[in-house]
């Protein structure tokens, strides 16, 4: 998300702009694995987010934020060359050779103050470019929020992330915890935000986040997604 990266930091920039209905033919399902999240998101999760989000400085949350930016970038770049966009398919891996190098591994993002704009993609979005629907909307367990389209990215992108070719289990699962709960812990400030049937808002809330990125933020231009994504990057 990503708890997928894309559980929902960007979803709750559109509690006010829903737009068309999301396919939801497998709704009783989806509702009782939204309940089955949530209750391990109560039990474990969030505790684990908040006692992280406790403890740990603020330097170091940033750094640790950087870092799973900074493996992700290899995705990023593929997928903007399969997009048609080979300049800022430069500009993303050159991103990461800078911070890898520069940037202590990518604990630091000096690339931004060189001038090297970030972005978010993945296979998912370069699927959408290619011209396949989203399919029907899906609640994945532990996973969070999804749809057939980007369930069957996920190999792809998974091959790509920078966690996916690591020698040591141990290791690969450890970063897929702490990341895991570094998302979670950008959430517990915003999750306030979440109105009325929970279950339905996040479900339109995601669809409307992913059309936001597949079409790199010019379906939404509301003052409220600056203030969000200021307050995601602090």
């Amino acid at each position: 998300m990503k708890f997928n990266s894309i559980l929902i930091i960007l979803s709750f920039i559109c509690f006010d702009v829903f737009s068309d209905e999301v396919s939801d033919p497998f709704e009783n399902l989806n509702r009782n694995i939204y309940a089955f999240n949530d209750k391990v998101d109560q039990i474990v999760l969030k505790p684990t987010a908040t006692l992280y989000g406790n403890i740990t400085p603020k330097f170091l949350k940033k750094g640790i934020s950087n870092f799973f930016d900074n493996i992700n970038e290899i995705d990023n770049s593929f997928n903007q060359l399969l997009q048609g966009k080979p300049s800022k398919s430069v500009n993303d891996l050159s991103r990461f050779v800078i911070n890898t190098s520069l940037g202590l591994g990518g604990l630091i993002d000096v690339a931004s103050e060189f001038g090297l704009v970030e972005h978010d993609e993945d296979f998912g979005q370069t699927l959408a470019v290619w011209g396949f629907s989203e399919g029907p909307y899906l609640m994945l367990p532990f996973l969070g929020p999804s749809n057939s389209r980007d369930i069957f990215s996920r190999p792809v992108t998974s091959f790509f992330e920078g966690t996916f070719h690591m020698d040591n289990a141990n290791v690969t699962l450890s970063l897929t915890a702490l990341d895991a709960i570094e998302t979670r812990e950008k959430l517990l400030q915003i999750e306030s935000l979440i109105s009325g049937d929970e279950y339905a808002f996040i479900k339109d809330s995601y669809s409307q986040s992913r059309t936001y990125e597949i079409n790199d933020g010019i379906v939404l231009e509301d003052s409220f997604v600056d203030e969000m994504d200021d307050f995601l990057i602090d």
